[in-house]
């Protein structure tokens, strides 16, 4: 079916749900909560049917990986396992590269960034891309895991419904939420751990406003998938119990080692992404093929070293593939030491090669399956030496799972409710809370970011917890920069320095070499270090100036410098060229932050105060007029300033309300994709301001 033919199929039905439930309601507008729980259930059947198609993909990319490819090159014998996932990354490759490169990865921080700063929108090609590429990997022996795909491809369903609907930007947020809560449901059965997963991790809020929803659409999905695949656990746990209260302390001890295990897994997964970034010579397509090559050298260690499992009579490396097939033994406490020791070591390294390398899927299922393996070590050895006392070797694995997940993920609420959705019993529920809480606290302590915003904070993306209205986060730095600044070049003697910090009572200078290009910076704390030693004064400023210079970028947001200012503890900020970071451009200073935000209260009170005249003056003969600027509007990307040349005199732009967020628009304020803008027409003009906004 051709895309055209399939978006307006898609439409159709879309709107036709919608005109029922007009019919429904009487009144030609369905109500409110008509519309929450009518885009609920669809996203979660959406969530649903996907998570059952995207399991058949994978099984049919394994069933051509290994049993066709094993009949056909047999020949190769167990070496066989060296080339499936070189030829899974030859495909995944340029799939992700050329239709959607944000299917490479685990998927969960873009999700967590289309909400936080896309109004939700996710392309729809994304949900496609994602399940084919994900799938081949996994289906290839890609050591990822299914379920961050899951969570990627069920949040794209549930934007991509929003956007055809032309939902206001928050409907559009819950509605990914609601995607992703139906993906974890799907997978593991677990509804609630869904639902929290949704709220704590890709919305950052838990909120009355989005509970129903998204529990709605968790439920769904669970349902379907139970309709296909029938009420099986995702893992065989036995009822396990809390032997001895003094066994808690064993358990906090096994949460330390599971939160060190966590920040190395994060740290290794980055770290290899970078190391695999650094060939800038090397095609950005061809690299998964290099990470395929490499895990399968690792597949045939786990092979002479029988650290395999079985699928349907063939013996496949440990390694290879989500991992669950392992899972299930260590938590029966039926995995030989040896075996879950060596495991632990392999796994941390194959999945930081298989997402280093650009392949695609996703991050919970490795860390489950690292916590089970270092669960079931902890617990084999403390049972041998406590036999009296302690549960186990199993139990440890499963709290081990728990505690390594959230010292990954940083969401202790949904690693509790998991682990107690897939056992179904009580008793086990003190000690997953207990070493889950203390991983958490460790991790965090050492690492701040989560395994999901860490990689976003690499991008420099700064992703807030709660959304506040700032009247810095519409101000571009463009405009608060002083462009006309005092700088120092480099080879300025220390002596003629300290005159020029009496002759202007700066605080800092930024350094410049002999082309102008920014060198560093000095400020008075670095003169006053360098004249308590010897020799100071003869020093050039290149001798004391720092060179590791924190900058900003004309095209951020205040809001982001300001952050970046604070974390850095600097008092004033290089603003560079983003495509040429030592041609500087401007600086922000203390004076500047402070006169931005006198402009911007300022604007606000004006525009406060010019709606309320134009009001009093024209009474019942002025309207208000709201639009939201939908995907791909070609309004979208031009400033306020461009859009208001294009509009009638007898109107003005009152607001731009951007998620739960109000901006105050002036002549520089950006118009983004799922903003509402509301202005102000006299009732002769509405029209064809309506027209102007609504453009196409």
């Amino acid at each position: 079916m051709k895309p055209a033919v399939y978006q307006r199929k898609t439409n159709y039905w879309l709107q036709a749900f919608f005109r029922w439930l007009e019919q429904v309601a009487g009144n030609g507008k369905p109500p409110e909560w008509a519309v929450v729980m009518g885009t609920a259930i669809l996203v979660g059947c959406g969530a649903g049917f996907g998570a059952v198609v995207f399991r058949w993909l994978i099984e049919s990319a394994q069933q051509v990986s290994f049993d066709g490819g094993s009949t056909l090159f047999g020949f190769l014998g167990d070496y066989y396992f060296f080339f499936v996932p070189a030829l899974g990354g030859l495909i995944v490759g340029p799939l992700v590269y050329f239709f959607a490169r944000e299917a490479k990865g685990h998927g969960v921080p873009e999700v967590m960034e289309a909400v936080a700063l896309k109004s939700g929108v996710i392309r729809p090609r994304v949900a496609v891309v994602k399940s084919l590429a994900s799938s081949i990997c996994i289906g290839s022996g890609g050591s990822v895991g299914r379920e961050g795909p899951i969570v990627q491809i069920g949040s794209a369903l549930g934007s991509t419904i929003g956007q055809r609907l032309n939902l206001s930007p928050e409907r559009i947020r819950s509605l990914v939420a609601c995607g992703a809560a139906g993906g974890i449901s799907a997978t593991f059965n677990a509804p609630i751990a869904g639902a929290i997963f949704a709220l704590e991790i890709i919305l950052g809020e838990i909120h009355a406003s989005y509970f129903g929803a998204v529990v709605m659409s968790s439920v769904i999905a669970d349902v379907i998938v139970h309709s296909f695949e029938g009420s099986v656990r995702a893992f065989p746990v036995p009822a396990y119990m809390l032997v001895s209260n003094w066994e808690l302390i064993l358990y906090a001890l096994l949460g330390a080692l599971a939160a060190v295990v966590a920040i190395v897994y994060a740290k290794l997964i980055y770290a290899m992404e970078d190391l695999f970034d650094g060939w800038k010579r090397f095609p950005e397509y061809l690299k998964p093929v290099v990470g395929g090559l490499i895990l399968g050298i690792i597949g045939i260690v786990c092979i002479s070293g029988d650290f395999t499992f079985q699928r349907d009579g063939l013996t496949i490396p440990g390694v290879f593939g989500v991992g669950y097939e392992l899972i299930a033994p260590a938590l029966l406490g039926e995995l030989a030491l040896r075996t879950a020791l060596v495991l632990l070591v392999l796994k941390l390294i194959a999945t930081a090669v298989t997402l280093g390398s650009g392949g695609s899927g996703g991050v919970f299922a490795p860390s489950l399956f690292l916590g089970a393996m270092l669960g079931m070590v902890f617990g084999h050895y403390m049972h041998t030496w406590f036999p009296e006392s302690t549960a186990p070797a199993g139990a440890y694995a499963l709290v081990g799972m728990a505690a390594t997940f959230a010292g990954t993920a940083h969401a202790p609420a949904t690693a509790i409710l998991i682990m107690f959705e897939m056992t179904g019993d009580y008793k086990i529920i003190l000690p997953l809370m207990f070493a889950t809480v203390v991983s958490m606290i460790i991790s965090r302590a050492i690492e701040p970011e989560s395994i999901y915003t860490l990689k976003l904070t690499r991008r420099g993306v700064k992703i807030t917890p709660k959304r506040e209205v700032d009247v810095f986060d519409d101000i571009p730095v463009s405009v608060v920069m002083t462009r006309e600044y005092d700088s120092v070049p480099h080879t300025m003697p220390v002596h003629e320095l300290i005159d020029e910090f009496e002759r202007t009572h700066h605080h800092g200078f930024p350094v410049l070499d002999d082309g102008g290009r920014l060198y560093g910076v000095v400020t008075l704390g670095d003169l006053e270090a360098a004249l308590l030693e010897e020799g100071a004064v003869q020093k050039l400023v290149a001798d004391i100036a720092t060179t590791t210079v924190v900058v900003g970028y004309p095209d951020e947001t205040m809001g982001s410098a300001l952050w970046r200012m604070g974390v850095h503890r600097v008092g004033r900020l290089p603003i560079v060229d983003r495509t040429d970071e030592k041609r500087i451009v401007g600086v922000i200073r203390r004076a500047d932050v402070i006169h931005a935000y006198e402009q911007a209260v300022a604007q606000r009170t004006q525009t406060s105060q010019r709606l309320h005249e134009v009001r009093a003056a024209q009474d019942d003969k002025t309207h208000v007029v709201e639009v939201v600027i939908p995907y791909k509007h070609p309004l979208a990307g031009k400033t306020v300033q461009e859009v208001a040349r294009q509009l009638p005199a007898a109107c003005i732009l009152v607001s731009i309300r951007r998620g739960k967020q109000i901006v105050f628009p002036h002549g520089s304020t950006v118009i983004r994709f799922g903003d509402r803008i509301v202005a102000l027409a006299s009732e002769d003009c509405v029209e064809e301001v309506r027209q102007s906004l609504s453009a196409t």
